[in-house]
């Protein structure tokens, strides 16, 4: 029988434990390097605008957005949104981190097939990742409903798919903005550094997001599987 905090918890406790670390070091990373301003001065709103402008991509609109480390590229309204703490600031982690959001536009204008793929299943895991646990223990308060219960593990499987695909696009977007940055000459070898770090330390949720929805997959179809043994 299930409980609702039984030992197939344990599952996921790797991946909790990680997601944690990850969360840390990010963290760390970013107050650290937001201490360090960079030779260039440029603050972390001119450097997107500066990497956009040279990629003819100039009919993107680089704007301020409320929050710490909210800062996302929308490709549907082809606008790139920094953070209070990036768009006015001209710390390497503000560069690091503008750099990488310019390098996911810079993705959306190439056609880059993982993003692509990630914007297309992204409803799906939205609606997935919101309707399957309920939808799961409605299945198993009606009965062990097996029909309930599958349809949850299939939109959480959406769900799944999107944090794995995730991982390319973002390395592949910190690739660029170190690749972009170094080119640049404007920022020194310890610069180049501290961008590497906060990058690396931000691509660890991903790492720790993806493993923990594909344990609790595994958690889902354990306790599934438990009813007919």
């Amino acid at each position: 029988m299930f409980f609702p905090f039984d030992s197939t918890y344990l599952l996921i406790l790797p991946g909790i434990i990680l997601a944690f670390w990850a969360q840390m070091k990010v963290r760390n990373a970013y107050s650290k390097w937001s201490n360090f301003r960079t030779r260039a001065a440029l603050t972390g709103k001119e450097m997107a605008e500066m990497i956009l402008k040279s990629y003819n991509l100039t009919n993107i609109p680089v704007k301020p957005i409320a929050g710490e480390l909210t800062d996302h590229y929308n490709p549907i309204k082809k606008e790139l949104a920094l953070s209070e703490g990036v768009y006015e600031n001209d710390s390497v982690a503000a560069i690091g981190i503008a750099a990488h959001e310019a390098g996911h536009a810079i993705q959306h204008n190439y056609g880059y097939f993982p993003l692509q793929l990630r914007n297309g299943i992204y409803p799906i895991a939205n609606f997935g990742s919101s309707l399957a646990f309920p939808l799961f223990f409605l299945g198993i308060i009606m009965g062990w409903n097996k029909f309930l219960i599958d349809i949850a593990i299939y939109l959480f499987l959406g769900f799944v798919i999107f944090t794995i695909v995730t991982l390319p696009v973002e390395f592949n977007a910190s690739k660029r903005a170190v690749v972009i940055l170094n080119n640049s000459g404007l920022f020194t070898h310890e610069e180049i550094k501290g961008v590497k770090e906060v990058l690396s330390a931000a691509a660890l949720t991903y790492v720790a997001s993806a493993l923990t929805a594909l344990l609790q997959l595994l958690r889902l179809l354990l306790i599934r599987n438990s009813r007919e043994e």
